[in-house]
């Protein structure tokens, strides 16, 4: 089992990256969050869940040992692969996803793109006594400035699939929603904003 890599980072697109450890070039997938913070050319480390299947060997990759946690604890829920388990983690962070299952609230999990009612409640369900808060804080990061969000959040969204009209249209609708957000949240802060604005939205047309 890999459970991290450290190495120099090859490539970092919106949903893989490529880490060179040792001169072997390893695939992870990852969510935006995550591969917004690598940087092509520098070293970094990503903690990772291997998901091994009949005919695959997949890497995912996460900024944090809790992070990844929460990720293998999703994708043991019936109906949740690897891909609807990083989408959650693309929108709520993992001590939102504790908060949400122990609290029960399934809203927390319709916010997700594919996600509906019924399956949010299974969720709920079936993370029953699996995720806990911690207590650890929401939000807390440093402030990046806006002309290194902003681009960063443009870019993940379209790769995402939303158009970029409608990816600048929530950004300037959140500006005016929430302005503290976009004067001190990270990169993922104002990105899983994004994404829970866009999933609403898409679910209301």
């Amino acid at each position: 089992m890999i459970s991290s890599l450290t190495g120099v980072v090859q490539a970092a697109a919106l949903h893989t990256a490529v880490i060179d450890v040792n001169g072997f070039g390893m695939l992870v997938q990852a969510t935006p969050q995550t591969l917004s913070a690598l940087k092509v050319g520098e070293r970094a480390t990503v903690h990772t869940s291997m998901v091994v299947r009949e005919d695959s060997m997949t890497l995912y990759g996460f900024a944090s040992p809790e992070e990844r946690e929460v990720f293998e604890v999703l994708i043991s829920v019936t109906g949740i692969g690897p891909r609807t388990g990083l989408a959650i983690l693309a929108v709520h962070t993992p001590e939102e996803v504790r908060i949400a299952a122990n609290t029960k609230d399934t809203a927390a999990f319709t916010k997700v793109s594919g996600i509906g009612p019924k399956g949010a409640s299974r969720i709920v369900l079936e993370l029953n006594g699996k995720l806990v808060p911690t207590g650890a804080p929401v939000g807390s990061n440093p402030a990046a400035p806006a002309e290194t969000w902003e681009p960063q959040v443009l870019e993940a969204l379209t790769g995402l699939g939303w158009t970029e009209k409608d990816a600048k249209s929530t950004l300037k609708a959140l500006a005016k929603a929430e302005p503290d957000l976009i004067a001190t949240g990270t990169v993922p802060d104002i990105l899983r904003a994004a994404l829970r604005s866009m999933s609403s939205g898409a679910r209301a047309r």
